[in-house]
């Protein structure tokens, strides 16, 4: 790529900053048996209906919390739990529990996002997690500092695959959206990032395949850590 064409870098944050399966595979068996309040026959009917395989909290590709919000899993949950928990409750509860879930970083973070802000690079996550997920888990890393804008599924401006997020931020930060590179793992975030008119870049750390991404993406990459490569740098 032409070095510094593009001037803002909008990240996902699940499967591209931090590795999706390392980080909510550990993560799903127990928030899902916190959910069942430790019944084993709910727990696994819970884990069922969430594509999670029981037994090793391994997340199944069609599994709608792999790239749909906190609302759509507890909405998709709710019908097993009975009138004692709205879809509301069941959200509030499960982002509780994820605030505390550990991250795995997809690459070291720190060094690549300082290479990324001395380069002159804006940057910004867009996730259809919930904002105040997102920002727990950037603290818990060290980096919220190096993004400008954090937006969550719950911050006012949709979530993807619409480009409403992607639009926002290319707003806020002042830069037109060809000037933009979206970038995910998942054909929720690539699809999000061309529809608004950015460039998209997919990785390999979530749980989509190369096939699955390169369809709908300008590069595919192992991982966020190959992206000063891609950009010229």
């Amino acid at each position: 790529m032409q070095e510094n064409y593009f001037q803002l870098l909008i990240f996902d944050k699940d499967g591209t900053l931090f590795d999706f399966a390392k980080s909510w595979e550990n993560w799903a068996k127990s928030a899902l048996l916190a959910l069942a309040g430790g019944d084993e026959i709910l727990f696994r009917a819970l884990a069922d209906r969430l594509s999670v395989d029981a037994e090793r909290g391994v997340f199944l590709p069609d599994s709608v919390a792999i790239a749909g919000t906190l609302d759509e899993t507890a909405h998709h949950l709710a019908p097993l739990l009975g009138a004692d928990f709205t879809p509301q409750q069941i959200a509030a509860r499960l982002n509780h529990l994820a605030q505390s879930a550990v991250m795995v970083e997809a690459a070291p973070l720190t060094p690549l996002l300082t290479g990324l802000r001395q380069a002159g690079y804006i940057l910004a996550v867009a996730t259809n997690g919930q904002k105040d997920e997102a920002e727990a888990h950037l603290a818990a890393h060290d980096i919220r500092p190096y993004f400008a804008e954090v937006i969550g599924c719950d911050s006012g401006h949709g979530a993807k695959p619409d480009p409403a997020m992607c639009a926002h931020i290319a707003q806020a930060c002042g830069v037109a959206p060809a000037r933009a590179v979206m970038v995910g793992d998942s054909l929720h975030d690539l699809r999000a990032g061309r529809a608004a008119g950015m460039a998209t870049v997919g990785v390999l750390t979530g749980l989509a395949d190369h096939g699955t991404l390169v369809p709908h993406a300008d590069a595919v990459l192992p991982d966020i850590g190959h992206l000063p490569a891609w950009l010229g740098h």
